[in-house]
C-alpha cells in the first residue's frame, strides 16, 4: 500500500428537482483491500439520471433505485451515477496504475473496495469503456429476450442501450435487426453497427421479437404494433413516476403477445445460477474491444460543466447517444 497525504476530490450532486452543484470532498487513507481511483472519464446515463435530476423517482423505488456507491437519499441531495473509468492511484501494487471501470458517480477521485473495480482489457481504450454499463444492460436484455437464430428483431429507440441491443442482436447468426427511431440521423449509426434502420411509420411489422428502449409511451405503442403472433415485447425503459397508457384493446390479445420487463439490477433468470454481476461485467468489457462502438460516443463535456450539462439535457436532450465527461 502506498502512503500519502489525504487527497481532495470534487463530486457532482443533484440537490433538488432540476438543481445541482459540485462539492469538495476529502478522501481518507485507503485501508487494506481498498483503492483510490483518479477518474479519467464518466458518462451520463441519460434516461435514469434525467429522471433523478427532475425529481421523478417514485418513493416506492427509493431503495431499489440506489446506485452501488450513491451518497445521499432521493429525492435529494444525492450523488448518483454508475459510469466511471479511471486510474488506480493507491492500493495493492498489482493494481497501481491500472485503468479500471467502476459503478461510481461523477467524481474526480474516489475510494472503493478492490472488488468494486474491473480492470480494462488491454484492447479496450479508457474512452470507450464508458459504454460498459450500458452494454451490460443490453447484454442482460438479450439474455432475457433469448433470440433464436434467424429471428427478425425490432429495436425501438436508438439511444445508447437501444443501439447496443441492436448491435448485439445483429451478431446472432441469421438475425435481421431493424433499429427504429424518430430521428433520421440515427440511420447512419445503424449502418455503422451493421443493422437496418426505419422510422416508426416505415418499420417492418410481424417481428419475431421486439425490444423497446425509447423511454416513451408512443415508442412502446410502436413496439406492440410491430410484434408478430405470440412474439415477446421486451420493455427496457423505465418511466419513474410517469404513467403509461397502452392500446391493449387492439391486437394485443388476439396476437397473444408477451410484454416482459428487463432490468439490469438482477442477472437474467436463465443465467443467474452461474453468472455473477462481476462475470457479466467482465464479458461486457471484453465485448467493448470492437472500435465500431466509438460511434455511440456523440458528445463530450468537461467535468466542471456538469451542472449546466444536466440543465440542458433536462430541458432539451438533443441528439446525444452517449455523453462522455472528461476530467482534468
Amino acid at each position: 500500500m502506498s502512503h500519502m497525504t489525504e487527497p481532495c476530490a470534487s463530486a457532482f450532486w443533484i440537490t433538488g428537482p432540476c438543481q445541482s452543484n459540485i462539492r469538495r470532498e476529502t478522501l481518507r487513507q485507503p485501508d487494506l483491500g481498498q483503492v483510490v481511483v483518479r477518474t479519467r472519464y464518466s458518462a451520463i446515463s441519460r434516461g435514469t439520471e434525467a429522471l433523478i435530476y427532475r425529481g421523478q423517482v417514485p418513493p416506492s423505488e427509493y431503495q431499489r433505485m440506489r446506485a452501488p456507491f450513491q451518497a445521499g437519499e432521493f429525492p435529494g441531495p444525492v450523488k448518483y451515477g454508475y459510469i466511471n473509468v479511471g486510474e488506480v492511484e493507491r492500493g495493492p501494487d498489482a493494481l497501481l496504475g491500472q485503468t479500471v471501470f467502476c459503478l461510481y458517480p461523477h467524481q474526480t477521485r474516489f475510494m472503493v473496495p478492490v472488488e468494486a473495480v474491473s480492470t480494462l482489457p488491454q484492447n479496450v481504450p479508457a474512452g470507450r469503456a464508458v459504454l460498459a454499463a450500458n452494454l451490460e444492460t443490453a447484454l442482460n436484455g438479450l439474455w432475457d429476450l433469448s433470440p433464436s437464430i434467424g429471428d427478425r428483431i425490432s429495436v425501438v429507440g436508438a439511444g445508447a442501450v437501444g443501439c447496443l441491443v441492436a448491435w448485439l442482436a445483429g451478431r446472432v447468426p441469421g438475425c435481421r435487426v431493424e433499429l427504429i427511431d424518430t430521428n433520421p440521423g440515427r440511420a447512419e449509426i445503424a449502418a455503422r453497427l451493421g443493422v437496418g434502420f426505419a422510422s416508426p411509420d416505415r418499420a417492418q411489422a410481424d417481428a419475431d421479437a421486439v425490444v423497446h428502449c425509447s423511454g416513451s409511451a408512443s415508442g412502446l405503442t410502436t413496439a406492440l404494433g410491430l410484434a408478430g403472433f405470440e412474439a415477446t415485447v421486451l420493455e427496457m425503459s423505465w418511466y419513474g413516476t410517469q404513467s403509461v397508457s397502452l392500446p391493449l384493446g387492439e391486437a394485443f390479445h388476439a396476437s397473444r403477445l408477451c410484454l416482459r420487463a428487463s432490468q439490469v439490477g438482477s442477472v437474467a433468470a436463465k443465467q443467474r445460477a452461474r453468472w455473477s454481476h462481476g462475470r457479466r461485467m467482465r464479458l461486457a468489457l471484453e465485448l467493448l474491444s470492437d472500435p465500431v462502438l466509438d460511434c455511440l460516443i456523440t458528445h463530450e463535456s468537461p467535468f466542471d460543466t456538469l451542472p449546466a450539462v444536466f440543465a440542458q439535457l433536462a430541458d432539451n436532450p438533443g441528439d446525444s447517444i452517449c455523453h462522455r465527461i472528461i476530467y482534468p
